[in-house]
């Protein structure tokens, strides 16, 4: 049997928000369930993360901010610019997901496993060191990245946020940190309207389809690995830039989203570099339709994991 590949989930992932909300919160259970009925994964494969402690929240975000939101006190602009209602159970679910990426990464790190590991939520890029924005609280990216280098697990940490928006919350964070290098590839004419530079920027222009993202992709990525030499790659696998998302303005399929997935993770497996991957952005009425699509890194990752390895040790 091949080494099952490590997913990561928790409950409370899934909150309550008000009915309407355009936020997609349903997804993430949907998702964890799709994986088992798929035969992707077994209930037992799925490890629990703890919440992210103070001190890793501290590593990428400010005192006061963390403060602020956690007590409630945010106030009405700050709480419109992340566009989600404060809750006792918002916060629960913000710093739980932000410990699933930490543990995430943790998986992926461990010498006798796969070198692989997914979240079943994460991706909030948009959050800045002190503030929120668009659907993002926490940075679960930078504090995960963060709390690897701060504790020694890694020297040099590779970002590739292949999200349809321009991840600028992650990039302000590590403006100044040279050892972590941020690469975004995102539509050009979308959220945020005011971007951060990354280190590595690939705007597209809307519309752009498989074949024209995958060639960009193929000859960005090798380059960004040879010159980077990461010990950790963490992947943001939103699929908002697939033609029916609702924020996007892209035109990938869902052969193309797979693609994309294969290549970045056989890439990865190939310069023997860990990778822990997150679900980032997708928006679709249908949560079941958007739960399968969030799938295709999952079924990316089985895939590549499963050519990768031989029997698992006795």
């Amino acid at each position: 049997m091949p080494i099952a590949l490590p997913l990561v989930y928790h409950p409370d992932y899934v909150t309550p928000l008000p009915d309407g909300h355009r936020f997609p919160m349903p997804k993430f259970g949907i998702l964890r369930d799709l994986l088992i009925d798929e035969g992707l994964a077994d209930p037992g494969q799925f490890h629990e993360p703890s919440k992210a402690t103070r001190e890793q929240l501290e590593r990428a975000h400010d005192p006061a901010y963390i403060d602020a939101f956690i007590s409630g006190c945010l106030g009405r602009d700050a709480e419109r610019r992340i566009g989600l209602p404060w809750s006792e159970g918002l916060v629960n679910r913000t710093i739980t997901a932000v410990g699933g990426t930490i543990r995430t990464v943790e998986l992926a790190l461990e010498p006798s496993g796969a070198g692989l590991a997914c979240n079943t939520a994460g991706g909030t890029h948009h959050a800045h060191r002190d503030f929120g924005s668009g659907f993002c609280i926490f940075n679960d990216l930078a504090v995960a990245a963060a709390d690897a280098l701060a504790r020694g697990r890694v020297q040099q940490v590779l970002i590739l946020d292949l999200d349809v928006h321009q991840g600028d919350g992650t990039a302000a964070i590590f403006a100044d940190e040279p050892r972590v290098f941020t690469c975004s590839v995102h539509c050009e004419k979308n959220f945020p309207s005011r971007k951060v530079p990354s280190d590595r920027d690939v705007p597209l222009p809307p519309d752009v389809g498989d074949g024209d993202y995958l060639r960009v992709l193929g000859q960005l990525l090798p380059e960004l690995l040879e010159e980077t030499e990461p010990d950790l790659v963490l992947y943001d696998a939103g699929v908002d830039p697939h033609v029916d998302d609702k924020l996007g303005r892209l035109s990938l399929t869902d052969a193309g989203l797979y693609e994309r997935d294969r290549y970045v993770l056989e890439s990865c497996r190939a310069h023997g570099i860990p990778t822990a991957c997150v679900i980032g952005g997708g928006y679709h009425a249908d949560h079941r339709v958007l739960a399968s699509r969030h799938a295709t890194l999952h079924r990316a990752a089985a895939a590549v994991g499963a050519r990768a390895y031989g029997p698992a040790a006795p």
